[in-house]
């Protein structure tokens, strides 16, 4: 029986993507690097240190990864405080706020640091809602590792089997199929072409899902 339902927060909770995707590839551009769209999506749920990390060593960077990841912080946070953005993506809300009050465990588990998750979940003002709160930079190995899902669930005191991730990334899906739990994706159109088919259940839209019949839907599909 599942008791405790993970989110992702960046694509699922808020549609975070494409302001993710402004900020780094502006960065990127300030150092001499230009990327595909396409190429970028591959790093769609892995943390900044991860993707700061390996662009650095292919383009032979003339800066940190702690530099890096500093200019790009400090324009999210701009976004933050400045505009109405990342917006809540339609549902999303509702669903959580309906599984806490179906007494249901809600853990957010995001490859954001700590910062970040804060600062987003005091906009939208969900803190509350969650019992426990898994940050990228909490972890050594980021997405697609389980490392972030194998952590959600040593603080919840829940077993892999008994846990539920929702997530919206191909490298978010295999992480959380690799700690043995069960997963939705969400096929997010901010972040096409993520090929969530390791998925047990694909969704197009959020709304989809109620505290109602998430399980109900879930069970439509061969368990894994």
């Amino acid at each position: 029986m599942i008791s405790t339902i993970i989110f992702d927060m960046d694509g699922v909770i808020v549609d975070s993507e494409p302001v993710h995707y402004e900020i780094e590839t502006s960065v990127m551009r300030d150092l001499g690097v230009n990327i595909s769209r396409k190429e970028y999506l591959t790093f769609v749920g892995k943390t900044s240190k991860n993707m700061w990390t390996e662009l650095i060593d292919r383009f032979d960077l003339e800066v940190s990864v702690e530099s890096a990841i500093q200019m790009s912080k400090d324009r999210y946070h701009h976004e933050l405080y400045h505009t109405d953005r990342p917006l809540a993506i339609s549902g999303t809300l509702q669903l959580i706020k309906g599984l806490h009050a179906a007494g249901k465990k809600l853990v957010l588990a995001s490859s954001s640091t700590l910062e970040n998750i804060h600062m987003v979940l005091e906009k939208h003002q969900l803190k509350q809602y969650f019992s426990h709160i898994v940050g990228g930079d909490e972890v050594n190995n980021g997405k697609p590792e389980p490392d972030i899902f194998n952590l959600a669930a040593k603080r919840a005191k829940t077993l892999p089997s008994q846990c539920l991730v929702i997530e919206d990334s191909r490298n978010g899906v295999a992480a959380a199929k690799a700690a043995g739990m069960r997963c939705i994706g969400y096929d997010n159109p901010s972040s096409p072409g993520q090929l969530l088919y390791d998925a047990d259940l694909v969704i197009t839209d959020m709304t989809d899902l109620t505290a109602q019949n998430i399980f109900d839907k879930l069970g439509t599909v061969k368990p894994s």
